[in-house]
């Protein structure tokens, strides 16, 4: 099993890529780096950062230099770092990384962009209000899937050993911006609906599985602002994939089967376009960050029942050509062997990656991580990645060692 440290630009930046490397290979253990390739906005906190312990980063940028060729004629163009200005960072990753025989993957964000000052209606998602998402783009856009597949193709073609995928996806209502308010109780069906893209692009694809697109979206409408109204209890019960296809008078499966197979497509595609230069391609599935991010306690279901709230179907993103990408954040090593035994039954053959937490909330001890390393192994994951070299303390690299150590990994 391959191991490997997710990290930033700006940590190489700060470190200096041999002090990171040094630091990933010598003193953690690990295989590898898996380095943001395009990231969405954040204000992080580094604890051995040499220089700003607290660092904001700008939505949407990527951190290479774009081929020119590459993007000529797309409406959606990439935006650099002001650390490419002087440089490229996944070039000289790739450079210094290579000779001592570590492979490097490009972590990519896709479609979560935070373009919120400047974000073009166009390409957002949006509510069944018509209230463009500016944070997200619409994966069934076409414009979007230009975007994107170019974003893979520009990657893939500078030797990375895989393009690992976040946010290649539907997004739902929570987590699409910095300080978002919600002072009602929405219920299940409300928020769900809330989080669905109702773009003209998205209705075409409920219009093709027999749904009425005026209907679809009156009718959430009118769900919304029952809610919204606050004159009755709404149900916070979590909803089926079954319970929510029967809502809207039995209309919105349509919709969400339309949401799966539209990312299943783009997947496919993007799978295909990335082997062409010899870059396997993984999507990573947010259920496990969705169920367990905030305090490492998942509950209910694994992981993988939820995706289809995202538009992600598992089993045929596996069978379109994409390695699977679990993100595995819980404290108890149990759960985290239930999401990969899901993740392993539902696409079998296909190549699984898995990201785990060595530190708070997730993990108290070498112990603790190494049965979820053995996990891991039980599963036959291809990869497991440490999340992440930047944010956690320099200590949490000597307790991954330790736990390779105990996992005989």
């Amino acid at each position: 099993m391959k191991t490997s440290a997710f990290c930033f630009a700006g940590d190489l930046a700060d470190e200096g890529v041999d002090a990171v490397l040094d630091n990933i290979q010598g003193r953690a253990g690990l295989g590898g780096v898996t380095m943001a390739a395009a990231y969405h906005a954040s204000r992080d906190l580094f604890p051995h950062a040499r220089e700003r312990h607290l660092r904001y980063q700008p939505g949407g940028q990527i951190f290479f230099q774009p081929e020119a060729a590459v993007w000529r004629g797309l409406a959606l163009q990439p935006r650099p770092s002001a650390l490419v200005r002087d440089g490229d960072p996944l070039a000289e990753l790739i450079a210094s990384a290579g000779p001592r025989g570590l492979d490097v993957q490009a972590w990519t964000v896709f479609l979560h962009v935070d373009w919120t000052e400047d974000g073009d209606p166009r390409f957002a998602e949006q509510t069944c209000f018509g209230d463009p998402c500016l944070t997200e783009l619409c994966p069934a856009n076409p414009d979007v899937r230009a975007y994107a597949l170019a974003l893979a193709r520009d990657i893939a073609r500078r030797g990375v050993s895989s393009v690992l995928a976040e946010s290649l996806h539907h997004h739902g209502l929570e987590h699409g911006a910095h300080h978002e308010r919600y002072f009602v109780e929405l219920g299940s069906a409300a928020r769900l609906l809330l989080g669905l893209c109702f773009c003209s692009h998205c209705l075409d694809g409920a219009r093709r599985r027999g749904a009425d697109p005026d209907e679809l979206r009156r009718r959430a409408c009118g769900e919304v602002e029952r809610a919204l109204a606050g004159s009755e209890a709404q149900s916070t019960a979590e909803l089926s994939h079954e319970q929510a296809a029967a809502l809207l008078g039995g209309q919105l499966g349509a919709l969400l089967e339309a949401r799966c197979e539209t990312v299943t497509a783009l997947a496919g595609e993007l799978a295909a376009a990335t082997r062409e230069h010899g870059a396997r391609f993984e999507l990573l599935d947010a259920s496990g960050a969705i169920k367990g991010y905030a305090d490492g306690r998942p509950a209910g279901d694994p992981a993988p029942a939820i995706a289809w709230r995202q538009g992600v179907d598992v089993a045929a993103c596996a069978r379109a050509g994409a390695g699977i990408g679990a993100i595995a954040y819980a404290a108890d090593p149990a759960r985290v062997a239930l999401d990969l035994a899901a993740y392993r039954a539902l696409a079998p053959a296909a190549p699984l990656v898995a990201a785990l937490r060595p530190g708070p909330p997730d993990c108290d001890s070498a112990a603790n991580l190494a049965a979820k390393l053995r996990s891991a192994s039980d599963a036959d994951v291809d990869r497991v990645d440490i999340y992440h070299y930047g944010l956690a303390p320099l200590s949490a690299l000597d307790r991954v060692r330790e736990a390779l150590e105990l996992a005989c990994i």
